[in-house]
């Protein structure tokens, strides 16, 4: 295999100027929120010294994701996608302000932190929608893959230098400063997106949110090896996202200061398969990659049980975001490369629900586990779950499992 095959192609970011505006909101965005990511449970945990009121953040982010992100698939697809994203970005830059405003006062108070939890997973399910079903307008057919690629890029890069730095900014500057910058990244980001062209629905859909959805329940239905992604994604998620236990790792590996490194490891991982992302131009099994994709994550969340240090734990994440990313990709074109545009905006809905509702849900029974049993076992059981129910929904998922390139299983 060629080193040329392996080197991730950039042209779209050369050639498009759309996506590159998109391209570095996203980057820039992307930085910011995962400052406040680091920042707020660990504030949480600061606060009360609960796993459970950590994983709780979970809990109450999952109905206005429900809600929110599929009454944003029906916006996605009746209004112009851009101001859309203009307006939910705004409504995402006040939320973290309101973060920051309660760590200035004397006394911060957790229920506010779960209150604006709640106010941006209400935006965010808005938003992604939007967001996603923008993509495949503002790029040809034969660059989608590679702007998939790229945008998944924003993500890794993002986690990695947004973790590290939420780290180093919440131990020598406090919440209050940490939170201002994300306003300040949102701010710069909401410049770029002004800069996207309008991108107008193709074609009237039905008036009324409730009919609109039901529709793209149906033709979801219809297509079993999309459903598939859904369900596969969904079911590592649940089973093996402990993001919830982080900073009590940092603390049972006795090593404080590494809490921005493990929330990065999963996202170097991403960034090394995205960066030699040549390769999957070459694989037209999409499902199978997907299957195979996700019971590796399990394997990778379970090596961070088994470890004592923190070199073994980074390792054990970095193989599950690798493993993430390869996943995400495929999904990506499947979903890309199939889905009618007038439907776009609303199953992209879906799709939000299945990488959201997933690690929200993850979050909870990670942390119920690790009150339960402990630690380690909490990860070690999810990841060795996550492995088998994989496996046993993609026995059950034959369209899936056949799934190729350019087709299109009914």
């Amino acid at each position: 295999m060629s080193r040329t095959s392996l080197r991730m192609d950039v042209s779209p970011l050369r050639e498009l100027s759309a996506f590159r505006h998109l391209w570095l909101s996203s980057i820039i965005t992307r930085f910011g929120s995962m400052v406040t990511y680091v920042a707020a449970p660990y504030q949480i945990k600061e606060l009360t010294g609960s796993y459970v009121a950590v994983g709780l953040v979970g809990v109450l982010e999952i109905i206005p994701l429900v809600i929110f992100g599929l009454y944003g698939g029906t916006l996605a697809d009746r209004a112009d996608r851009k101001r859309v994203v203009l307006a939910t970005e705004f409504g995402l830059m006040i939320s973290v302000l309101l973060l920051a405003i309660n760590s200035h006062v004397g006394s911060p108070r957790v229920w506010v932190i779960y209150v604006v939890a709640l106010l941006a997973a209400s935006c965010d399910g808005l938003q992604s929608p939007s967001l996603d079903a923008l993509v495949p307008r503002i790029i040809p057919v034969d660059k989608l893959g590679a702007a998939s690629a790229l945008m998944s890029l924003t993500r890794s890069i993002g986690f990695i230098f947004g973790t590290m730095l939420g780290g180093v900014l919440v131990a020598k500057i406090g919440f209050t400063y940490s939170y201002l910058v994300d306003v300040a990244t949102y701010g710069l980001s909401l410049f770029f997106l002004m800069k996207l062209p309008c991108v107008a629905p193709v074609r009237e859909v039905h008036d009324k949110p409730i009919a609109a959805i039901v529709e793209s329940g149906k033709y979801a239905w219809s297509r079993k090896d999309l459903l598939g992604t859904y369900v596969i994604d969904t079911a590592a998620m649940i089973f093996a996202y402990p993001v919830a236990l982080f900073p009590f790792l940092a603390d049972a590996l006795h090593s404080p200061e590494s809490l921005g490194l493990l929330y990065a490891a999963g996202a170097v991982g991403a960034s090394l398969a995205t960066l030699t992302s040549g390769w999957t131009a070459r694989v037209h099994r999409h499902g199978m990659a997907v299957i195979y994709a996700a019971m590796a994550w399990g394997i990778g969340i379970a090596l961070v049980g088994f470890s004592h240090n923190v070199p073994m734990a980074l390792f054990g994440l970095a193989i599950a975001g690798a493993a993430d990313m390869v996943s995400g990709l495929f999904r990506s074109l499947i979903w890309n490369t199939t889905i009618p545009d007038h439907l776009r905006g609303r199953m992209a809905g879906i799709e939000m629900l299945s990488y959201s509702i997933g690690p929200q849900l993850g979050q909870v029974r990670s942390s119920f586990s690790a009150q339960l049993f402990g630690l380690n076992k909490a990860f070690i059981s999810g990841g060795l779950l996550c492995t088998a129910v994989v496996g046993g929904c993609a026995a059950a998922l034959p369209s899936l499992r056949n799934y190729k390139a350019g087709s299109l299983q009914t």
